[in-house]
């Protein structure tokens, strides 16, 4: 009877031990288990990233230009800041992450933009915006002189992607001032011509004479005037006529 009962007791201890030590077991599992759960969501929090292309879209000048910065990830709210370089002149960059303005002159424009969240979290990224020249005057022929004659022809381009009402004037200036015109056009430039030929030329005294090319293209209905001139780098000798 005895013996009986020391082995209950020794099999009832040892179920209570057995059980203790899955229990203990199954709570390690579990402790593991939420650890790296916790570890894997640090790891797939969203970090702060712009989102915007590095090459901004293009503009020109006194054109109305508006691009808004976007970021995702972080804490709200978002700050923006320009860190280092230049904006074209006439733009500006708003705490809220919105470039707008008209910009002032061509040119190609590199700046680092920083986004600061609500745990002041930040980040980086670099940015080019070039400011293109609307519209453009080159030589096609070089203003010469032939005979009692100063002629050439020039090339104009329109790269907006509005059409312009255009008007075109080359004028023979002698050394006393008393300008004369060699050419002239005024008509409807469309968007996206490039290197349209525009001929001038005319008799002329005799005489010394700097050519000057201008043209001015008017965008109504957006109230933007585009202009762009050149001239001979010196004077022009007609040595025939009068």
């Amino acid at each position: 009877m005895e013996n009986t009962l020391n082995t209950r007791l020794l099999l009832t201890l040892l179920a209570i031990l057995g059980t203790g030590c899955q229990i203990e077991h199954v709570a390690a599992v579990a402790s593991d288990g939420l650890s790296q759960r916790s570890d894997q969501a640090a790891q797939s929090e969203p970090g702060l990233v712009i989102e915007n292309d590095g090459e901004l879209p293009e503009t020109y000048p006194r054109a109305n230009y508006e691009v808004r910065f976007r970021a995702h990830g972080g804490v709200p709210v978002l700050h923006w800041t320009l860190e280092k370089g230049a904006l074209p002149p006439g733009i500006k960059l708003e705490d809220d992450g919105l470039l707008h303005g008209e910009p002032q002159r061509t040119g190609e424009f590199q700046f680092i933009v920083s986004v600061r969240d609500g745990s002041q979290q930040a980040v980086q990224k670099g940015f080019l915006l070039r400011v293109l020249s609307a519209l453009s005057l080159n030589w096609k022929t070089a203003a010469h002189v032939d005979g009692n004659r100063i002629e050439g022809s020039v090339e104009v381009t329109n790269t907006t992607a509005d059409d312009m009402d255009l008007t075109f004037i080359v004028m023979a200036v002698p050394g006393n001032g008393r300008a004369t015109a060699i050419g002239y056009q005024h008509f409807l430039l469309r968007r996206g011509t490039i290197a349209k030929e525009l001929p001038f030329g005319e008799k002329l005294p005799r005489g010394g004479y700097m050519v000057h090319v201008d043209a001015v293209g008017e965008v109504a209905a957006k109230n933007l005037i585009y202009r762009d001139r050149m001239q001979t780098p010196k004077a022009l000798q007609v040595m025939v006529g009068p």
